[in-house]
């Protein structure tokens, strides 16, 4: 047998052996696609493929064929992740509003392969999780101007669904009215409330009367509807495209980096990682007594743990008694994580762990 026979039936042999360890990998991404699915997790994950790459690329010496196998190994998680959306296709995502609302649009950018289904408010679309109608819900929960939305923290301590990933969303908001209208005939705008606040500046300066909606995209059906040059929306150019609506002022936000913190929930917790850059959000009351949250904030600190954000929201069954939500850093189920929670648990009347996230991912 000459040497090009013999290279040959290497390759027959090993092409054979790839072939089945392809399978099996595959079929291990039939699994990891049922996890994501049921946790309502992405399919592409940056930090763990560049994990993945720096390790492997450590299992070929020679410098010359390992460029190549790099780009083998990424056209391997190429498949693997168009193999993964295929399995996902179909998912319901649950938002609150209509299309062209910016959950709408943060919704279709974190599952681009789900069916979306919008609700009548934050309420409707969590239940529609709870019960089991959809698989996972996209839901608002801070902007970077206005503030929380309370009400999605409420339905964050009180329910029962879990949060496994925050996504940010540049926000701009527009001045949507009829075709034939322009700005200085606008004499009334509908929008959201958290819309109004964020443009409070320019509908001050044009003495616009505000009027809220129960959402952005719901405020420019109404306006199409209405047929009125003299009233606007304060929406999406993504709602004027829907509704047959122009865009009579771009950007009208007060801020010039207004951005919405998105957190998807799930029926079932994600587990928590042990990566450097790991969160997890914790929901607390404290003991009626002095000093009690600097004793529980003093807890979380010294057991190593990094709190990245504290606020305070009112318990409504309990007249001038507030819960806590605090963004942690670090892995609450090692043993330092466990310890703290335990001492935590001696300060706080209500714990509860609400959910994991590595990074805020961008929806840019």
């Amino acid at each position: 047998m000459d040497q090009l026979q013999e290279a040959r039936q290497t390759i027959n042999s090993v092409d054979q052996q790839m072939a089945a360890l392809f399978v099996r990998r595959m079929e291990a991404c039939r699994v990891i696609a049922g996890y994501k699915k049921e946790r309502a997790l992405p399919i592409y994950d940056a930090e763990r493929e560049q994990a993945v790459l720096k390790k492997n690329s450590a299992y070929v010496e020679d410098e010359q064929i390992k460029d190549y196998y790099l780009r083998f190994l990424q056209g391997l998680m190429d498949l693997s992740k168009l193999y993964q959306f295929k399995l996902i296709e179909g998912m319901k995502v649950a938002y609150a509003g209509t299309a062209g609302a910016f959950a709408n649009i943060a919704a279709t950018r974190i599952f681009p392969g789900g069916i979306c289904k919008g609700y009548d408010g934050f309420q409707a679309a969590y239940d529609a999780v709870a019960q089991g109608e959809c698989d996972c819900a996209v839901l608002p929960i801070e902007n970077s101007f206005a503030g929380e939305v309370g009400q999605v923290m409420d339905l964050m301590f009180h329910g029962s669904l879990s949060v496994n990933g925050i996504y940010t969303l540049p926000v701009s908001q527009n001045l949507l009215g009829v075709p034939g209208s322009d700005r200085s005939m606008i004499r009334r705008v509908l929008s959201h409330p958290q819309a109004l606040s964020q443009c409070e500046e320019v509908i001050h300066r044009f003495g616009w009367d505000a009027v809220p909606e129960t959402n952005t995209a719901i405020a420019a059906q109404k306006v199409a509807k209405l047929g009125d040059p003299t009233v606007g929306a304060i929406a999406s150019a993504m709602a004027a495209d829907l509704y047959g609506l122009v865009v009579l002022e771009h950007d009208i936000n007060v801020s010039s980096t207004n951005t919405t913190k998105f957190a998807v929930f799930s029926r079932v917790e994600s587990s928590s990682g042990k990566a450097k850059n790991n969160k997890f959000i914790l929901l607390f009351t404290v003991n009626d007594e002095a000093g009690a949250l600097a004793k529980a904030i003093q807890v979380i600190g010294s057991h190593g743990f990094n709190m990245k954000a504290l606020r305070s929201r009112p318990v409504k069954e309990k007249d001038w008694q507030y819960y806590f939500y605090a963004e942690i850093e670090g892995d609450e189920n090692s043993e330092e994580g466990r310890s703290m929670l335990e001492e935590l648990g001696r300060q706080c009347d209500t714990l509860k762990v609400a959910g994991h996230y590595t990074v805020e991912i961008s929806l840019n």
